[in-house]
């Protein structure tokens, strides 16, 4: 399968996935209102390992969609098309959209961004 077409078919899933993801930041949202006890059944579920494997997921989705969102607009505009551009673009993406998500990650757990204060 052609690296141009996994991008555009992971396009579209982290898309939903977004809306998944808006889901729990409407959760999260709703549990910082009713205070320190909504705060701490919010943490219950996603400092599991699977609540910590899908804050990941949409971490790694938000950089997905948002880095191929430009490469998206840069061939809007014209720029990108040839066939050797576009798999390299494409490579370059999947790994950038991932060392940010492992970036964010890792500054939370090293205690940076104020998560753990």
């Amino acid at each position: 399968l052609p690296v141009t077409m996994m991008t555009s078919i992971t396009h579209r899933a982290t898309g939903m996935a977004l809306s998944f993801g808006a889901l729990i930041l409407a959760w999260w949202l709703v549990s910082i209102s009713n205070g320190p006890e909504g705060w701490q059944s919010f943490h219950a579920v996603m400092d599991t390992p699977l609540g910590l494997l899908v804050l990941f997921g949409l971490a790694w989705a938000l950089g997905f969609h948002f880095l191929n969102g430009v490469r998206h607009l840069a061939w809007d505009l014209g720029y990108g098309f040839p066939k050797h551009e576009a798999e390299r673009n494409s490579v370059i993406i999947l790994v950038l959209s991932l060392l940010g998500a492992l970036a964010i990650f890792a500054m939370a757990w090293t205690g940076h961004g104020g998560y753990l204060r």
